[in-house]
């Protein structure tokens, strides 16, 4: 099936806003699924209560299940007995799918620079937005979902039929 229109050179108009409405539906529906190791956890649970209200974002419905997820949000230290989980829960969700790194622990491993903490989760799943901080902010976890929102908002969507040989 051929979703653009014919002779249009930049991909046509139905395209195009096809896109844009799917960019927006998914930006406003994102299923999370959050891998909390350690302390930045108590940040994550009080920028997702009500003061602060992850659901105004539309990012509000946590699951426990990667495979219904599109969302990996990775909260605080990873060691590396650690990181074949974390891979295989990565994995393990369909996609599209995003990753958020959440505190200076995940991002570079902190103070913790020894032989059992992975030194980034960059070098494991690739990471779309990251959260600086020790621990971060609620506010500065509500503006990393706002960039990723943005990033979703504008991705370009393939629409493709993709046949499984």
């Amino acid at each position: 099936m051929e979703l653009d229109m014919v002779g249009s050179p930049d991909g046509g108009f139905f395209t195009s806003k096809l896109d844009r409405a799917v960019g927006w539906a998914r930006k406003y529906s994102i299923f999370q699924y959050p891998f909390v190791t350690a302390c930045c956890g108590m940040e994550y649970m009080s920028a997702a209560c009500a003061h602060w209200d992850f659901d105004r974002f539309g990012v509000g419905m946590t699951t426990f299940s990667p495979r219904q997820s599109d969302m990996l949000f990775v909260v605080g230290t990873i060691t590396q007995k650690e990181a074949p989980v974390l891979r295989t829960v990565y994995e393990q969700m369909c996609e599209p799918k995003w990753v958020i790194a959440c505190g200076a622990c995940t991002i570079s491993g902190g103070i913790y620079d020894n032989y059992a903490v992975v030194q980034g989760i960059d070098k494991i799943i690739p990471v779309d937005v990251f959260i600086p901080g020790c621990p971060p902010r609620p506010d500065t976890i509500l503006d990393a979902i706002e960039k990723l929102q943005d990033k979703i908002q504008y991705q370009q969507q393939d629409w493709r039929w993709k046949s499984k040989k």
